[in-house]
């Protein structure tokens, strides 16, 4: 699926700087901050979407206005593909 334009989509080092990890826990409160793996959906410098994974859960949110878009479904694949 193709993803708007300005949308990117990564995975950032752990942990998180401190500017990602604020913008995460915003779209995922549940999630600790020891987190195992996370991708992050940007688009104009905010982050608009998060997928984390800490040991024994993970957690995955979308701002409303990008649902919809296949932005969740790049998160999943990105943090499931192997290697990255």
């Amino acid at each position: 699926m193709k993803l708007p334009a300005r949308v990117r989509v990564s995975r950032p080092p752990l942990p998180l700087a401190p500017a990602l990890a604020q913008a995460a826990s915003r779209l995922c409160p549940q999630a600790p901050a020891n987190l195992t793996a996370a991708a992050l959906a940007i688009a104009g410098g905010s982050v608009i979407g998060a997928h984390l994974r800490w040991e024994g859960g993970e957690a995955q949110n979308t701002e409303p206005a990008w649902r919809g878009r296949g932005i969740e479904e790049a998160l999943a694949e990105l943090l499931d593909r192997p290697g990255t």
